[in-house]
């Protein structure tokens, strides 16, 4: 054995005992139907600074304190339920059935971003839809969007220090200045997608909102062909700016969509962002060029909100993974990150007391 060879078989040794670490560490993410992926591609897990779903899981928590039975982020919350009617356009870019040409339930979800589940409505609060779509086969597609183009942070370690940087103040209310000045310093990107947020101004309400996917996926047709695709829900419904001033109800925006959809359902179409190559799939701060190629491939209704209890929206978990045949991940670290901690966030909240909602369907109603 040579010296370099001597130099290199420790080395070869560790990288096959950190493998079969990591793929063990798979082995059980999966079993719990967890991929914990995301956090592993640094190596570092079983290190003490490691950064991994329980630690980020807790950052909010130590952001917005605990609160038994809620989601830890996206906490206050309305279900819906609804349908999607494919045109079938979508079968050009991939073989899931979602795309074939029917009528598929939905169950959603409308939400507000932050770990408090009785904040205060604001316009400038990141809106959220997620979807469920229950295929004929048995496949589900889930999807968490929200209301903005872009997303503010690349890496899962940049989202977990923004969460402390963008903690309020006591006594401000916001957040210290000069914490956040020194997070943007190091984390350029997320100026930049702060930046192309502020170009887009929040809507009257959910219903005129469009929701955005922000991740790019692996769209893979008949022939084999594999595509990036982004995807957004744009409203059928009239486009309204924000209302100035004082708002009516600290639960305004989801008071709002309650009396709307208990008159007329709520339309959006379901358009898809065709990426080409060079085209970033691995970073959500970065928007794709405006002349990419747009396909409406069919229409979500939601004709019924319910108020969140056992059995509806509050106990899906809206992980970007659950994929049906057709569709895959990219290499966007986030996706693993989001579904990660979606599920330890799931499983905490799943063995706490059910706390009720701040938003009530039959108290709005009358």
């Amino acid at each position: 054995m040579n010296k370099e060879t001597e130099r290199s078989a420790p080395a070869a040794r560790a990288a096959v005992s950190r493998r079969g670490v990591l793929l063990g560490l798979a082995a059980v993410g999966a079993i719990a139907a967890a991929d914990v992926g995301g956090f592993l591609y640094a190596g570092g897990w079983l290190t003490p600074d490691a950064l991994t779903p329980s630690r980020l899981a807790d950052r909010f928590e130590q952001v917005y304190g605990k609160h038994d039975g809620f989601r830890r982020n996206h906490a206050k919350g309305l279900s819906a339920t609804g349908h999607f009617i494919s045109n079938g356009a979508g079968s050009a870019v991939s073989t899931a059935l979602v795309f074939q040409p029917g009528r598929i339930p939905v169950v959603g979800r409308f939400s507000l971003s932050g770990g408090l589940p009785d904040a205060a409505d604001a316009n400038a609060t990141v809106r959220g839809l997620g979807l469920a779509f229950t295929l004929r086969n048995g496949e589900q597609w889930r999807t968490a969007m929200v209301n903005i183009p872009v997303f503010l942070d690349n890496t899962p370690e940049g989202f977990y220090e923004r969460l402390l940087a963008s903690k309020p103040v006591a006594a401000t209310g916001k957040p210290d200045p000069e914490r956040m000045a020194a997070f943007l310093a190091r984390h350029p990107e997320t100026t930049a997608a702060m930046q192309i947020v502020r170009q887009h101004s929040p809507t009257s309400g959910f219903g005129d909102s469009t929701f955005h996917g922000l991740n790019a996926f692996g769209f893979t047709n008949a022939p084999g062909v594999t595509a990036a695709v982004r995807w957004m829900l744009v409203p059928e419904q009239s486009v309204q700016p924000a209302h100035p001033g004082q708002p009516p109800s600290r639960n305004y925006l989801f008071d709002e969509l309650i009396r709307t959809v208990a008159h007329t359902p709520l339309r959006w179409r379901l358009v898809l962002t065709i990426g080409e190559p060079g085209d970033p799939t691995h970073d959500a701060t970065l928007p794709w060029p405006e002349n990419r190629r747009r396909l409406d491939v069919g229409t979500v209704t939601i004709d019924s909100v319910q108020t969140e209890e056992t059995g509806n929206a509050r106990d899906v978990n809206f992980d970007p993974l659950v994929l049906p045949a057709g569709i895959s991940p990219s290499d966007d670290p986030l996706l693993s990150a989001r579904s990660a901690v979606y599920a330890r966030s799931f499983t905490r909240r799943t063995s706490e007391p059910i706390q009720p909602g701040a938003v009530t369907v039959p108290q709005v109603l009358g």
